[in-house]
């Protein structure tokens, strides 16, 4: 498009650019090409942006430009970025070294739950001048006198809905407060709620607000699907048929628990499929490894919950799977945009029984558009999906109705009670007779 800006054209350091180039981005992004003029004026900024959109670089290019080309005032990060989740966390500190790796004279350090002390300590008893952390391990380092803010030029807030969802909102108000009222703060989120809106009032100074994408937008670039499953044993059976397709590169499968994540990856890794899972009960290492496993394709299958895959960008990830649809209609686009990144193709697949009826309907209210209905032969469903609430408004909610209503099977898609730690539990022969076929 001629209203494009490449990064060359953005005022940016020429070693900056140089890195952006090297790993492989011309042109910027839509709130890229808003964002880094603003910061770079000095404002401060309340950005609406979605997961995938290159916020990442929106903050962290001016961040260095400043850095690398204004002294510094005195020790002490001059840089801080708040992260909800360590995987998150992650990414930006890896985007950021990979953005600067011609800054020598730049350091960046990591302080993340799960990473052991020691190592967090010699980091923080060194000159650094940008901070990546996540709250509660911060406020630790804070309170043991190893973090001193008072030096600190620029603030991020990033995903700043999540951070208050997970019940951050006091440690970063606490956070904010050890900061000098003259920095230049910066707040991205998905959704602009109340709550935000007022956390922005109380720390933002007149900022500049960008909307750059929509977190409804449609993801034209993602085939969004749902089967209809009558119980857990149709589920399981489903899932394992799914796992064979051909054109599945790299797939991460939701599920509503830390438990439920293990026995499924468990399963599956008996199954013969190269699958791990991911959860915020692992030690950072082990979370470590599992994302570096992935990103160098050695799982195919990733099975996880909803904080931990947050902030995950890996291109190969050519499926989404809702093992379990999420509560919260917002996490239903965070996850389909695990795929279909880098203007990949990709392929998100909602499995859904009646008592999935409340959380589809407002998924696609929060959407504002329907979850097509697919079925595979000899997977179909036996039973009508009988949604135990009234549909959307503008009809049907599929187009042609799936059955008559009325109240949904008594046990319909609940977990067998007796046995909660193995929902494969249902489908045990169904899984070797596929193994014994090489499926």
């Amino acid at each position: 498009m001629t209203n494009e800006l490449r990064f060359d054209q953005l005022q940016l350091d020429p070693r900056i650019v140089t890195a952006v180039t090297e790993a492989g981005y011309v042109t910027a992004t839509p709130v890229q090409a808003q964002a880094i003029p603003a910061l770079l004026s000095g404002a401060d900024l309340m950005v609406s942006s979605r997961t995938g959109s290159g916020k990442t670089a929106a903050f962290m290019l001016p961040a260095l430009h400043r850095i690398a080309t204004q002294p510094s005032t005195g020790r002490g990060p001059r840089m801080l970025v708040l992260s909800p989740t360590r995987e998150l966390a992650n990414q930006i500190t890896e985007a950021t070294k990979k953005y600067g790796r011609h800054l020598k004279q730049v350091r960046t350090v990591s302080i993340l739950g799960g990473m052991p002390y020691p190592v967090q300590n010699r980091m923080l008893a060194k000159p650094y001048d940008i901070l990546v952390a996540t709250p509660g391990r911060l406020i630790d380092q804070m309170e043991h006198g190893r973090i001193d803010l008072s030096q600190l030029e620029m603030l991020v807030l990033d995903e700043a809905d999540r951070m208050l969802d997970m019940g951050f909102i006091e440690d970063v108000e606490r956070i904010a407060a050890a900061t000098p009222a003259t920095r230049q703060t910066l707040l991205f989120s998905a959704t602009m709620d109340k709550e935000i809106v007022r956390l922005s009032r109380d720390l933002l100074r007149d900022p500049v607000r960008i909307e750059a994408t929509n977190i409804k937008e449609s993801h034209e670039n993602i085939d969004q699907r749902l089967h209809y499953v009558d119980d857990m044993a149709h589920k399981n059976r489903l899932l394992a048929h799914l796992l064979t397709d051909v054109d599945l590169n790299q797939a991460i499968i939701f599920t509503a628990t830390k438990r439920d994540a293990d026995v499924l990856a468990s399963d599956l890794s008996g199954m013969g499929h190269a699958a791990a899972a991911l959860h915020g009960d692992m030690h950072q290492g082990a979370r470590n490894r599992t994302l570096e496993g992935l990103r160098r394709g050695r799982f195919r299958v990733l099975v996880a919950t909803d904080v931990a895959a947050r902030g995950i960008d890996v291109p190969g990830i050519s499926h989404v799977i809702n093992y379990d649809l999420p509560k919260m209609a917002e996490d239903y686009v965070h996850r389909i945009g695990r795929t279909g990144r880098a203007g990949n193709k990709g392929i998100a697949i909602s499995l859904a029984s009646g008592r999935d009826a409340l959380h589809l309907q407002r998924i696609e209210r929060f959407t504002g558009k329907p979850i097509q209905v697919h079925t595979i032969e000899g997977f179909e469903p036996k039973r009508p999906f009988r949604p135990s609430r009234p549909a959307p408004k503008g009809g049907n909610r599929h187009g042609k109705p799936q059955g008559a209503g009325g109240a949904r099977p008594a046990g319909v898609g609940a977990r067998p009670r007796t046995n909660a730690a193995a929902p494969w539990a249902k489908v045990d022969k169904s899984f070797q007779s596929r193994k014994r076929m090489g499926g």
